[in-house]
């Protein structure tokens, strides 16, 4: 029978290594990411609903497993996720390195926690052991890098070549992971393939080191070459482009385009105006409620951040505050909040 992974793993270098392998071991697989506290029974929520939705098209011919890795859950979690597993007939599998799953290891059996080893080393001898994958062991370097610097094997020959990944994952902000998750995470993985390039090569961590910015440009470039920021502002445009049926709100009759926490707002909203001739303005709130306005001359959104958000600034860029504003790990949320606050504001 043939199998469908849906593998929620953590935001850190070592998260996204256990999906760095498993993209490459399993031919039908969807990624998810999650940090600790409320995001991650979210994110299981909506992998059982994926399932359910996966069986309706395709039927129960493929069989459905869940893998967590990186994440610990806890007891309440645990039985929650089993239950709901049993229910739609998928397999669960959980690999782990964090003590404070101890109480949920020993419950579940497919709990399983090993804290001498990082996620990815575990997920890369679990893949070996059950689906005969990377038997060349081509792998294996990048694997005991990010082990090395996971749980801090300061002797470890690639120590210092795992500690330029963990800045290089960490750093990797180019893209907002909550608006456009599965570009986010391609992008990161990319990251990974190239330091995988790298890693043998002499003075590794100064080469990986040096290369990151060439590395990055190359991932962004869609035709010709350009500045970084230019690069990113021109792939952010177009994600937002092609998705702004979902990023749309409204400002008495005007229309925008909402996006979160993408930041660079100069450059990336003159230039999402450009290409959207079709709407009115653009908007960039963060995770604390405040926001960045940009139009191309058909709105005034200085009048606009005055009146909603106590902001001022010029008629084509202006800025200002959400008072109250509530954050989520969820943009339709997110998107939800910020129109009806809107609406409140213009009755």
């Amino acid at each position: 029978m043939k199998q469908h992974v849906y593998h929620l793993s953590h935001i850190d270098l070592d998260g996204y290594g256990c999906q760095y392998l498993s993209e490459q071991c399993f031919d039908t697989i969807d990624c998810y990411n999650a940090n600790y506290g409320p995001e991650v029974p979210a994110r299981l929520g909506e992998i059982v609903k994926k399932i359910e939705q996966d069986k309706f098209l395709h039927g129960d011919d493929v069989e459905a497993l869940i893998l967590i890795t990186d994440l610990n859950l806890t007891t309440k979690e645990g039985t929650w996720i089993e239950k709901e597993a049993v229910r739609i007939g998928a397999k669960l599998q959980l690999l782990d390195h964090h003590a404070t799953g101890a109480s949920a290891a020993e419950r579940f059996a497919w709990y399983k926690l090993d804290t001498t080893r990082c996620a990815t080393l575990i997920t890369y001898d679990w893949l070996q052991q059950h689906y005969d994958f990377d038997k060349n062991s081509d792998l294996a370097s990048i694997v005991k890098a990010i082990n090395a610097i996971d749980i801090w094997l300061s002797e470890d020959t690639l120590f210092e070549y795992g500690k330029v990944m963990l800045g290089m994952i960490s750093g990797a902000r180019e893209v907002n992971r909550i608006l456009f998750p599965a570009q986010d995470r391609a992008f990161k993985l990319s990251l990974i393939e190239a330091a995988k390039q790298r890693v043998n090569d002499e003075n590794a961590p100064i080469q990986l080191d040096d290369d990151l910015h060439q590395i990055k440009k190359s991932f962004f470039r869609q035709a010709e070459n350009n500045t970084k920021d230019n690069l990113v502002a021109f792939y952010v445009t177009d994600l937002l482009t092609r998705d702004k049926q979902r990023l749309t709100i409204t400002y008495k009759g005007y229309k925008g385009i909402l996006g979160y926490n993408v930041g660079n707002t100069s450059i990336i909203g003159n230039t999402c105006m450009v290409e959207n001739d079709d709407y009115d303005f653009y908007m960039d709130v963060n995770f604390r409620g405040h926001f960045s306005l940009r139009s191309n001359n058909k709105l005034d959104v200085s009048a606009m951040a005055a009146h909603i958000g106590n902001g001022g600034g010029h008629p084509n860029a202006s800025g200002g505050k959400i008072e109250g504003y509530k954050d989520s790990f969820v943009y339709a949320d997110v998107r939800k909040f910020v129109q009806d606050y809107i609406d409140k504001k213009c009755e």
